[in-house]
C-alpha cells in the first residue's frame, strides 16, 4: 500500500473530526438541537467506513491486530452513541452528558488517527481511561432495545438497532 493513501485518510479523517468537533461545539447544551447528533452520527460513520475498507482492501498490510481495525470499532461506538442519543425525549440532563461523552470520545478519536501510523502506536485501551470506559459504559447501557444506531430511514428503521451485546462486542473488540 502506498503510504500516500494512508495519510489521504488521515487528513480526510481530520477533517471530518473537524466537523464532529462542529456539531458538538453548536449544539452542547441546547437540547433543542438533539436530532443534530444524527449528523454526527452519519460523519463519524465515514471515518469508520473508511477505515474499515481500507482494512479490508489491505488485508496484507493490516492483519487483525492492526491498530486500523481497533480504530474503525472505536468509530462504531462513537457512532451507534451518536445515533441513540439522537432520539432522546423529554431528558436534557442525559442529553448533556450524551454530548460531553462525545466531546472527549471525539478528542480520543482525534488522538487515534495522529498515532496511525506511527511506529509506537497504542492500543484503544490504552489511550482510554477507566473514567471515559465507566461513562462509555454506563451511557450505553442507558439505551434501550428500541433505539436505532444508525440513520433512519423507511427501509431500515426496524432491521438497523445495535443491541447492547453488539455494543459489548465492540468494547471486548477493543480490549475493554
Amino acid at each position: 500500500m502506498d503510504k500516500e493513501i494512508l495519510e489521504d485518510f488521515k487528513k480526510e479523517s481530520k477533517n471530518l473530526l473537524n466537523e464532529m468537533k462542529g456539531i458538538l461545539d453548536s449544539i452542547e447544551g441546547d437540547f433543542e438541537k438533539v436530532l443534530e447528533l444524527e449528523q454526527y452520527g452519519q460523519t463519524v460513520d465515514r471515518i469508520m467506513g473508511g477505515a474499515k475498507s481500507l482494512a479490508t482492501n489491505f488485508a496484507e498490510e493490516f492483519p487483525a491486530e492492526h491498530f486500523i481495525h481497533q480504530l474503525g470499532d472505536y468509530a462504531a461506538l462513537c457512532k451507534a452513541v451518536g445515533y441513540k442519543a439522537s432520539q432522546i425525549k423529554n431528558n436534557e440532563q442525559f442529553y448533556n452528558i450524551c454530548v460531553a461523552l462525545l466531546m472527549d470520545a471525539s478528542d480520543m478519536l482525534d488522538k487515534m488517527l495522529t498515532q496511525l501510523g506511527s511506529t509506537n502506536v497504542l492500543s484503544v485501551s490504552g489511550l482510554l481511561s477507566k473514567t471515559f470506559l465507566d461513562r462509555l459504559k454506563w451511557v450505553s447501557n442507558q439505551f434501550g432495545e428500541e433505539v436505532r444506531a444508525t440513520v433512519s430511514t423507511p427501509q431500515n428503521s426496524k432491521d438497523k438497532k445495535m443491541s447492547q451485546t453488539e455494543i459489548d462486542d465492540l468494547l471486548k473488540k477493543l480490549g475493554l
